[in-house]
């Protein structure tokens, strides 16, 4: 878990007016970790800590909206004295060129109790950082703990040959070989972002959905393409395509972008029409410059929460009878789903859980929803009307258990006690009808 702080850095304080700009240029400063190349150029993302190395990353310039509680103003300072091997590598980054996406929820992460993971690495491609003079690329990745990512591409200082040091005096970074500032850090320029809100997103069946992708380029770069992909299982397919200067994107069914908003604004987000259960899995937003690409995964996960019925609603005992109770529990997504029943009667105060409860297996529907039935025996030996027996249904689509029940009604009264009743009322007209008879 890597820390974030920001300090704030403008002029002279200057007397407000009626017209102030609701905005205000800050600094946002992270801690982050520089993760180093071996000799082949590979990073080593996951080998272990000793790949990795204290970065600090300088965002200067930074516009956000002033609410008024930003506090009193002080200037980033940097580490006193020059650096050596073992010192955080500082990257100082003015974003003139390009606006940092997400810039409040960078700033405020703090106090809003928000983790930022920061991640700065060398970048290269078979087009950047070709020959003896080159331009040095970093690459920064963001992960905010409310599922933001963001990736900025850096361009560094100038990586000279030899020659060109020694006749510029240049002074050179101790650990990473290219030139610094006096104050000992590297200063580089923002030349292309993009981000997304969501690394993970949760929608239902037959609804439709937006895969948010977005991108900014300094002036004088471009767009090369746009690629979403889909990777579920083991296996991926291209969703959509769209190659600048081509005709037309390439795209399968139900999956659409916007080219003008892709072209006008950087919007390449991706809308999904209509969700199936196949249409799970991790979503790969794919931006690609005549020298970059970046990219951002985004889970798409699909939750359907059941319908629940108990057969029959009502039900009376006679006898020595024994019926059965049904819980169907149908049209749910995943699979995992929670069932238990419970008895309440009038004298209780809280509900019983019942255990001689039986299941049937899993059944899978044509749009890959489940279902399943549970059972419950309840016979007169041991029921007492009036009764209500519920079947209670737990799953991930819910957010709280529903339930069903049925209701255990008392015995009708048609008895041996009741013929007897009808035969006393009988005899008795019958005799006062004989009296009334005989008087007349």
């Amino acid at each position: 878990v890597f820390s974030l702080f920001s300090s704030l850095s403008e002029g002279p304080t200057e007397a407000p007016t009626a017209a102030a700009s609701p905005f205000r240029k800050v600094d946002v400063v992270l801690a982050c970790s520089y993760v180093e190349e071996d000799g082949r150029g590979l990073l080593h993302a996951f080998d272990s800590w000793s790949s990795r190395h204290p970065a600090t990353l300088v965002l200067r310039g930074i516009s956000v909206r002033d609410d008024g509680n930003l506090g009193d103003v002080t200037e980033y300072k940097g580490p006193q004295g020059s650096p050596d091997f073992s010192s955080p590598i500082v990257f100082e980054a003015p974003a003139q060129a390009v606006s940092i996406p997400h810039a409040e929820s960078l700033l405020h992460a703090d106090c809003d109790g928000e983790e930022v993971d920061c991640e700065i690495s060398p970048y290269s491609s078979k087009w950047a950082g070709k020959g003896a003079s080159c331009t040095s690329w970093f690459m920064v990745t963001l992960q905010l703990s409310s599922g933001i990512s963001i990736t900025l591409m850096l361009r560094g200082p100038h990586c000279s040959s030899q020659e060109e040091e020694k006749e510029h005096d240049a002074t050179l970074h101790p650990k990473l070989r290219i030139p610094m500032s006096k104050e000992g850090t590297l200063l580089a320029t923002v030349e292309f972002q993009s981000s997304s809100r969501n690394t993970s997103l949760c929608t239902h069946l037959r609804s439709s959905v937006t895969l948010d992708c977005r991108f900014a380029l300094a002036p004088g770069s471009s767009l090369s393409s746009l690629e979403w992909r889909r990777q579920h299982q083991g296996s991926g397919r291209s969703l959509f395509r769209y190659q600048v200067g081509s005709t037309g994107p390439a795209a399968q069914a139900k999956f659409h972008v916007d080219v003008a908003k892709l072209l006008g604004s950087g919007d390449a987000s991706l809308n999904l029409q209509g969700v199936s259960v196949g249409d799970e899995g991790s979503y790969i937003c794919l931006v690609s410059t005549p020298l970059h690409q970046t990219q951002h995964i985004i889970q798409l996960h699909v939750a359907e929460p059941p319908r629940v019925r108990v057969i029959p609603a009502v039900v009376s005992l006679e006898g020595d009878a024994t019926t059965t109770l049904t819980c169907n529990i149908a049209g749910y997504y995943p699979l995992d789903v929670s069932v238990s029943w419970t008895l309440k009667t009038p004298e209780a105060h809280t509900e019983i859980r019942l255990t001689n409860t039986s299941f049937s297996s899993h059944r899978q529907s044509q749009d890959g929803t489940y279902s399943i039935t549970s059972y419950l025996s309840i016979s007169s030996d041991t029921a007492r009307a009036p009764a209500t027996y519920s079947c209670h249904v737990s799953h991930v689509a819910l957010a709280e258990p529903i339930s069903a029940s049925a209701r255990l009604k008392e015995q009708e009264q048609t008895g041996a006690g009741g013929l007897v009743g009808g035969f006393i009322a009988t005899v008795i007209f019958i005799v006062v009808l004989f009296i009334v008879l005989r008087r007349r």
